[in-house]
């Protein structure tokens, strides 16, 4: 067996007074987060003891903190340097905007008869919470709660609650189907399984819903004012948001539509090929395969940088979005695969003839299962 973990959000239920406390408390907290965020930021001391013993007193003195909640904040901002350093690797001081509070299950919060019990600066309140759709996570025979986030958000309070569950772990052996997946454009998803079943999700509504987007934002960038500033950071937000539930969707989809054991291939590469087509819009007003070719190694490089990916492995993948419309000198398998599934897409979202689609069969496909895909989409 091996362990999961999902963020399960809950919307909690409070009144005029326990919202004051919980604003209070959240202040409190992330004033007191900046306070050793400062101290780390300059000693570059991420021991909990060490910090304890010089930050301790003054947390409970200065900010009014418990003793518990104490510990909770040296904690959140060792977690947070951590990550820093993880992605970075180097030092930079993350500053805590928003008031949010860590929380310690069944000891800063706890469920007791369809209440969450919230310990705050004044002692615990209890507050109900929206049950459709959670219950089936409070089951603690299945589900174990981690350390919860308390946020604010438009007035309303939410605990970002971690859930960890046992899941068998899979066996090779057991795979009875593999997946390979090509994100585009005109379709976000193409799919392509070892069953010869081909899927694809249209995209066409998700472009021109983003179109309209791109047309808003540019209106209210020229007007210049501070309301148009402030609808603009809105838009972005709720644009993000929608692509997010978009992307959930579309994966949701993906693993309810295919069987148990299913093995799903989404190589760095594939993901990053056309990341260009945005930057060459955004520079030049059009893109085609030669400035996605010469505009997507930088941010694919700043991305795999930022998550940690070996140089050789950036290299390569770097190599080969700036190749991937290059029909020459393929000089590996993971080039002429990119090659082939990224055409094969192109060719369907075009409408290429088929007198193009036996030029490029007879002219670059290579493997099997490309000729027979391409036999399979294109039958004339």
């Amino acid at each position: 067996m091996q362990q999961m973990t999902i963020t399960v959000k809950v919307q909690i239920v409070a009144t005029d007074t326990d919202k004051v406390l919980l604003d209070e408390t959240m202040s409190v907290y992330r004033d007191a987060c900046n306070y050793v965020s400062d101290y780390v930021f300059q000693t570059h001391d991420l021991k909990q003891f060490s910090l304890n013993k010089v930050l301790y007193s003054t947390l409970r003195e200065k900010f009014g903190l418990k003793s518990q909640m104490a510990q909770s904040v040296l904690k959140t901002v060792i977690a947070r340097y951590r990550t820093i350093l993880e992605n970075q690797n180097e030092w930079m001081q993350p500053t805590f905007k928003k008031p949010q509070y860590d929380l310690v299950w069944n000891r800063d919060y706890s469920l007791t008869q369809n209440c969450f019990s919230v310990n705050t600066l004044n002692g615990h309140v209890k507050l109900p919470y929206f049950a459709e759709g959670m219950s089936k996570y409070f089951d603690h025979t299945i589900y174990k709660f981690g350390t919860a986030k308390l946020t604010n958000k438009h007035g309303k309070y939410y605990l970002h609650i971690p859930a960890t569950y046992d899941v068998e772990e899979s066996n090779i052996s057991d795979i009875c189907n593999v997946v390979g997946i090509d994100r585009g454009i005109n379709f976000v998803v193409a799919t392509y399984d070892s069953k010869h079943k081909s899927g694809f999700v249209s995209g066409k509504t998700i472009k021109q819903k983003r179109a309209n987007y791109s047309k808003l934002r540019k209106k209210l960038q020229m007007r210049q004012t501070p309301s148009s500033r402030r609808r603009l950071k809105a838009i972005g937000q709720r644009e993000n948001r929608w692509m997010q539930d978009v992307n959930h969707c579309v994966s949701k989809a993906l693993v309810e539509n295919n069987p148990k054991h299913t093995l799903f291939v989404l190589e760095a590469a594939s993901i990053l090929h056309d990341i260009g087509i945005r930057v060459s819009e955004e520079k030049y007003g059009f893109q085609n395969g030669k400035l996605q070719e010469q505009e997507g190694p930088a941010p694919a490089r700043e991305i795999c940088t930022s998550l940690g990916f070996k140089e050789d492995d950036i290299e390569r993948i770097c190599f080969l979005i700036a190749h991937h419309h290059t029909y020459t000198n393929v000089d590996g398998m993971d080039y002429r695969i990119l090659l082939e599934a990224d055409f094969l897409v192109n060719a369907f979202e075009d409408s290429v003839s088929i007198e193009s689609i036996q030029h490029a069969k007879e002219s670059f496909f290579e493997t099997e299962t490309g000729k027979h895909i391409l036999d399979t989409m294109f039958k004339s």
